[in-house]
């Protein structure tokens, strides 16, 4: 009699928890299809094995739509505490880089090929001697050269006249009744006193003639000799530049690694505003994420779904045995 109420609600919960264990089961088993005598096995493959080309297409158009498009990953990528963690980031590697005594081409091999690096610094070097050249050949810079020498010249011996030979004795060429004197008075006697007006209005005449004459013959030495002269100017200071520690190179420069970290922020910001839409585009998550599910094996995906799921499905299937004790309980109760 007792057995009559106690059998039915046990059965029923073994029932309850079997039925639900196979059907959670049934969703991943089998993988693939089965056949007997020719003919497909009803409800094989397992449902998620057979549709999982549409889910995979579904899931991924959700995760794209939802979880990764541009608004959420602009409102986290841009969000104040990215933007501190990325500032916090950059300061501590240039508090870093202060102290570091690698010189800059030992700390550019951390990231580059030491050719990549060669390759770089002569490829830079070239463009800029490039640039310096067109400019020094093709620009009047000899003829900005030869007015300066000129107008040197000319304020050097602006005085020169009567006084000629104090100036040369200035300059050490001649002394009281030396050479000096001898080319002052031979200027008074020829001239008289119109000397000193004669040796200016003779100087002024030369200047032009003689900085036309300079300007040509710099002109055509920068245009014959400037590529050279540059390249081999500008290919010392690349290894000099190299060659120096970059404690050296930062030293002294707070205020303008300021602004540099405060630029590489900027630009972090600008490239997330700009190229974001682009990059989300080019990527085509809804892609990826249906590719990925597809090419992944049914038993992989099973077992990171009980992963994931564990304690979720075990409370299913201790539900289906509470459920089938209750209805062994009624059962008993209605007869």
């Amino acid at each position: 009699m007792i057995l009559s109420y106690i059998l039915p609600p046990l059965i029923g919960a073994v029932i309850g928890y079997i039925t639900n264990d196979i059907a959670i089961r049934m969703l991943f088993r089998p993988h693939e299809a089965k056949y007997l005598f020719g003919r497909k096995i009803p409800f094989t493959p397992g449902i998620i094995p057979k549709e999982k080309g549409r889910l995979a297409a579904s899931i991924g158009t959700t995760i794209s739509a939802n979880l990764m498009n541009q608004e959420v990953l602009e409102k986290h990528l841009l969000s104040k505490e990215m933007k501190d963690k990325i500032m916090e980031a950059v300061l501590r590697f240039i508090e870093k880089q202060k102290t570091n005594n690698e010189t800059l081409r030992e700390f550019l091999s951390h990231y580059l090929l030491p050719q990549e690096i060669d390759d770089i610094a002569k490829s830079g070097g070239n463009d800029l001697t490039e640039l310096i050249y067109t400019k020094l050949a093709t620009s009047d810079v000899g003829n900005d050269i030869a007015h300066l020498a000129v107008a040197h010249v000319m304020k050097k011996m602006q005085h020169f006249g009567s006084g000629f030979g104090d100036k040369l004795a200035d300059e050490g060429i001649g002394h009281g009744g030396g050479f000096g004197d001898m080319i002052s008075h031979g200027i008074d006697r020829l001239f008289g006193r119109s000397g000193s007006r004669f040796t200016s209005q003779f100087i002024n005449s030369l200047a032009e003639p003689v900085e036309k004459l300079l300007a040509k013959n710099i002109n055509e030495i920068l245009q014959k000799n400037s590529r050279e002269i540059v390249g081999n100017l500008i290919s010392t200071e690349t290894d000099n530049l190299l060659s120096r520690k970059v404690s050296t190179l930062l030293a002294d420069k707070d205020e303008e690694l300021s602004r540099a970290s405060q630029s590489i922020l900027s630009m972090y910001e600008k490239m997330i505003s700009e190229q974001l839409p682009k990059i989300l585009k080019a990527v085509n998550i809804s892609q990826i994420v249906e590719s990925r599910i597809n090419e992944m094996d049914m038993r992989d995906v099973e077992k990171i779904i009980f992963e994931v799921m564990d304690k979720e499905l075990k409370a299913i299937v201790r539900l289906g045995a509470l459920l089938g004790f209750i209805m062994g309980w009624i059962n008993c109760l209605l007869r």
